[in-house]
């Protein structure tokens, strides 16, 4: 006989959709990939105009200018930004605030002393002379970037997440506009590389300017100078210029390595099909994969001091993500050359069977932000840049071997992603081991 008194199905997930949608997290997740959303809308509703008034040689120009600022970019305040969510007391965190800040101007001013002492010795050696007259503005540019992600920082410390997807969509269409009036006059190379580093200064700006007056707002968030030294603040938090700016370097260093070397093994076609692939695939990690991350970093440091389960906050947020993302990866697996040709046009055939064996990379990439968001709080940042550094050899490893020993792109692009496949994978299973087993061990965060 059936018990009436038991709940349906339908009332249980119905229940668990209603738990769900109120729920804080999903919430600042929303708001967040709302934002980035917006920004990457606004963002292709311009392309096709930018795209017409500014011709292939000058955007390539710019990507180099930006190839550049993305590999010295980690090193700009030695990733101390990231730090500054995981002190329980505010002033703890002002006081790394200041030590960002600090060290972003003086890194910044050494490298302007390095380029007018040695700027053409430098050009001629890395071969940078398409964007020599540029230079000086490196340094212009890495210290907006770390100002940036230190007023950002603050923002997700104090759960904020409203004002920087804001920000996100005000900055997107204020450059886009820009690039658009300015090309109309002057379509050059420069007009972009200076509207992009007048980008990066106005999105500092609104996120500095949006920090302070939340903060001015309510007295009780003023909090004194930290008692704490600079000198130890920076010993305190040692693992971030020794583990995570280098692994961001590399990190960097490795997001160029497939465009590079399929170019050279395979020619410019190979690496446009690769660059087309990683702009679609990156769609779901960028509008929801950050979104996550970004709120959930403050959460697993409110959950470590709280003495939460941190295993099961990594290993649910993890499967929520893998659930999400299993139907879009699968149907690129299942019928990737098929969508890229009727999406993109039959040229673009290939660049779906490149999708089809990225797609699994991608995949584990996607679902791995938990444990990434997760590795400063567990102390792995020594792990993480090892791992690094092995991912970035077995990468190239992959592609060396894809063209020597089995003379086909697609080869290298399947053992490219199996490579990607392990580190993600690894990465995952070594951060909920060590959440699991080695936390008890630990002294805890202050």
């Amino acid at each position: 006989m059936t018990n009436t008194n038991q709940p349906s199905f339908l009332y249980k997930i119905q229940r668990f959709l209603h738990l769900t949608i109120k729920s804080t997290f999903v919430r600042n997740v929303a708001i967040v990939a709302t934002g980035t959303a917006g920004a990457q809308a606004i963002a292709m509703a311009f392309a096709p105009i930018l795209t017409r008034l500014y011709g292939p040689e000058v955007f390539g120009l710019l990507g180099i200018f930006k190839s550049v600022l993305g590999v010295v970019t980690p090193i700009a305040a030695l990733a101390y930004p990231i730090a500054i969510v995981l002190p329980k007391e505010d002033n703890e965190a002002k006081g790394i605030v200041r030590l960002s800040s600090q060290l972003a101007l003086c890194i910044a001013g050494m490298i302007t002393g390095v380029l007018l002492v040695t700027g053409d010795w430098l050009v001629e050696l890395l071969n940078l002379y398409a964007i020599s007259a540029f230079i000086l503005l490196i340094p212009l540019t890495m210290l907006f970037s770390a100002g940036m992600q230190i007023a950002k920082q603050w923002l997700i410390r104090k759960k904020l997440f409203r004002i920087t997807a804001r920000v996100a969509v005000v900055q997107a269409l204020i450059l886009n506009s820009a690039k658009t009036g300015f090309g109309l006059f002057n379509p050059v190379a420069a007009t972009l590389v200076i509207l992009s580093t007048a980008g990066t200064a106005l999105n500092f700006l609104m996120l500095a300017f949006w920090a302070k007056k939340t903060e001015a707002q309510n007295v009780r968030e003023y909090y004194p100078h930290s008692k704490q030294s600079q000198w130890e603040l920076a010993k305190k938090y040692y693992d971030f210029p020794i583990y995570r700016a280098p692994q961001g370097f590399i990190n960097a260093v490795s997001q160029s390595l497939p465009v590079l070397m399929l170019a050279a093994f395979f020619g410019p076609a190979s690496a446009g099909f690769y660059a087309l692939c990683q702009k679609v695939l990156n769609l779901p990690g960028q509008l929801i994969g950050q979104s996550v991350a970004q709120v959930f970093y403050p959460r697993i440091v409110e959950a470590e001091h709280r003495g939460e389960n941190l295993t099961l906050l990594i290993v649910k947020a993890t499967l929520s993500l893998a659930a999400v993302g299993f139907i879009p990866f699968t149907l690129v697996v299942a019928f990737g050359p098929w969508l890229f040709g009727f999406v993109f046009g039959e040229e673009w055939v290939i660049a779906g069977e490149y999708a089809r064996w990225l797609a699994l990379w991608t995949f584990w990439g996607f679902i791995n932000r938990p444990s990434v968001a997760s590795i400063p709080v567990l102390r792995m940042q020594g792990m993480l840049l090892i791992l690094e550094i092995l991912n970035v050899l077995f990468r190239a490893v992959s592609l060396i071997v894809g063209f020597y020993v089995f003379k086909s792109d697609l080869w290298a692009i399947f053992l490219y992603s199996i490579a990607g496949v392990i580190f993600n994978l690894s990465l995952i299973i070594m951060t909920i081991c060590k959440s699991n087993y080695g936390m008890a061990s630990d002294k805890p965060l202050s």
